[in-house]
């Protein structure tokens, strides 16, 4: 279990810190071409925007230093929690915006989440 958690834990990670990277990195018509998967964009100010790619990365961070340098483990299913806050976030946006199809991924990625927060709190914690 220990092996698919942290599995889970850094393919998360990897594809949000890239996600949160390219929402400050980019400018908001690029990242907004990337497809109609991001086009949510719209809905929120560049301040906005740099708040939730910082949220990104900082909880991708929690989801991997902790267990991996052994301080503070209990972060990891916290930051998994946050996670799962977040993602809630972005499917009341999806639903918001009647994004029906793109929906679906949004609760994979909250599931996901949510699997990592209950699998360190509890199936194998650090």
């Amino acid at each position: 279990m220990n092996v698919i958690l942290w599995i889970v834990a850094g393919l998360l990670a990897a594809a949000f810190t890239a996600g949160g990277t390219s929402l400050l990195l980019m400018s908001r018509e690029r990242y907004r071409a990337l497809g109609e998967s991001q086009h949510w964009i719209d809905d929120f100010g560049d301040g906005h925007l740099q708040f939730i790619g910082t949220v990104k990365i900082i909880g991708c961070l929690g989801l991997i230093l902790p267990g991996a340098l052994g301080i503070a483990p209990i972060l990891t299913p916290l930051a998994a929690c946050g996670m799962v806050m977040f993602m809630t976030g972005a499917a009341t946006t999806r639903l918001r915006r009647s994004e029906w199809k793109l929906l679906g991924p949004d609760l994979l990625y909250l599931s996901l989440f949510a699997f990592v927060a209950w699998g360190r709190f509890d199936l194998q914690p650090f």
